[in-house]
């Protein structure tokens, strides 16, 4: 059953698809009532058979994309490197992704461009995946996840002046980051749904980046593990410790009060990928 809320962008006739490692989602724009609204469908992925399986069966049984759309916006949750813009060669980006990353053949190295920040963001799509949504989607755009998120919190992060590093909760990881003016400062991934060591990597990448418990800030958001637990914790360590609301930091859009929708999708919808 779709669940809908109201967002701020227009376009009726795109999909979105949401792909992580154990999980599929669509959402699309409406307009209901005059009104921009977004319709959000998660789909229950099926274990023992691979994504490409699932998403193949979620495209022919799933509500939503039975409309008929022949565009397509696929947020891909995959490890992601990071390259400075002047530093990106196109022609390299196989040979340096799979140096940094264990990957196949069966996988496609692919990029998005943060031209704000900078920087190359550098991915991965399962081929066999690529291949069900190029065959059912006349034009495909794929996303890196965290495109929406970084660029965001990168606008957030000229609020006032004390350095900010920021804890992304998601798909069983912690995505911890931290700018300097228009370019990262740091960015890193940490695999974890347990509090404690999330904890320890938030605490452990504060000292890294040398920050002032007293004046320095953290914010939190997503699927923070046991967060009023952690949020106590760390405030006897850091005492501008924040738990971003979406509700409240994106104006009481519609799109935040969506059950369970992973907040780089709000993000994308309200302020764009």
């Amino acid at each position: 059953m779709n669940t809908i809320g109201t967002a701020s962008t227009t376009n009726n006739r795109r999909l979105t698809i949401r792909i992580g490692s154990h999980s599929l989602s669509f959402s699309t724009v409406i307009n209901a009532d005059g009104r921009n609204s977004v319709a959000y469908e998660p789909y229950t992925v099926k274990s023992g058979i691979s994504m490409a399986a699932n998403l193949r069966e979620a495209l022919k049984t799933a509500d939503m994309p039975a409309e008929g759309f022949q565009r397509a916006t696929v947020i891909i949750v995959s490890p992601t490197m990071l390259m400075p813009t002047d530093m990106f060669n196109e022609s390299e980006k196989d040979m340096l992704y799979r140096h940094t990353f264990t990957t196949s053949n069966s996988d496609m190295v692919m990029h998005n461009v943060l031209p704000d920040l900078n920087t190359v963001a550098v991915f991965s799509i399962n081929k066999d995946l690529k291949l069900v949504i190029e065959d059912n989607f006349k034009y495909p755009t794929f996303v890196c996840a965290m495109t929406p998120v970084w660029r965001y919190m990168h606008q957030r992060s000229f609020t006032g002046n004390r350095n900010k590093l920021y804890g992304y909760f998601h798909d069983g990881q912690l995505e911890l980051f931290s700018f300097t003016q228009h370019r990262f400062k740091y960015c890193n991934t940490f695999e974890t749904t347990n509090a404690q060591d999330s904890l320890y990597f938030l605490l452990y990448v504060w000292k890294q980046l040398m920050l002032d418990q007293e004046r320095d800030e953290i914010h939190l958001v997503g699927n923070i593990p046991d967060k009023e637990w952690i949020t106590e914790e760390l405030r006897k360590f850091i005492k501008r410790t924040y738990i971003i609301n979406p509700a409240g930091d994106f104006n009481r859009a519609q799109v935040t009060q969506i059950k369970d929708i992973p907040y780089d999708l709000m993000t994308m919808y309200v302020k764009g990928r």
